[in-house]
């Protein structure tokens, strides 16, 4: 996967991008007041290769300037009909405000609809209010079951199938 998005490009996870990838996601959890997890939540970061690529899913890292500003993954999980997980969405806070946030989640949708899923489920907290905001205006529905501690809020959208 590799595509660009202004002066972004969006690209697959490689082995040399653990430590950056992972310090976006410890940044942003702490700006927001979230506990980084590396042994619990957010182990899956240290761990790309079984937990994603290994297990049919996709870890992507956002760059500007040969620097790592975002990442984005999901994987398939148990839970509904087809269904993925969309994980890790982070985007540091200079970068936002920009349509990354937007093009990023219709890129994993396409990729997602691609591989002939159905349903995209995602976790969330409260405190992320433009993750929220970003997810309703893209279809997401509120549904039950959050199965993260960190996480409040569990959101589900349908795809429809690609004739």
């Amino acid at each position: 996967m590799k595509s660009f998005y202004r002066e972004f490009l969006v690209r697959d996870w490689q082995e040399r991008d653990r430590a950056e990838a992972a310090a976006v996601i410890r940044d942003v959890l702490q700006e927001y007041g979230l506990p980084w997890e590396p042994t619990g939540a957010d182990r899956d970061v240290l761990e790309v290769e079984t937990t994603y690529l290994q297990a049919g899913g996709e870890f992507w890292v956002v760059e500007r300037q040969g620097e790592i500003i975002g990442t984005a993954a999901y994987y398939p999980i148990a839970r509904g009909y087809k269904a993925v997980e969309i994980r890790k969405m982070y985007l540091l806070p200079a970068f936002r405000g920009k349509g990354l946030g937007k093009d990023l989640l219709q890129q994993l949708e396409a990729a997602i609809a691609a591989r002939d899923f159905r349903e995209i489920w995602l976790e969330t907290a409260s405190v992320l209010k433009e993750a929220i905001k970003l997810y309703e205006k893209s279809g997401y529905q509120p549904a039950t079951g959050v199965e993260t501690a960190r996480c409040d809020r569990v959101y589900v959208k349908k795809l429809l199938k690609n004739s």
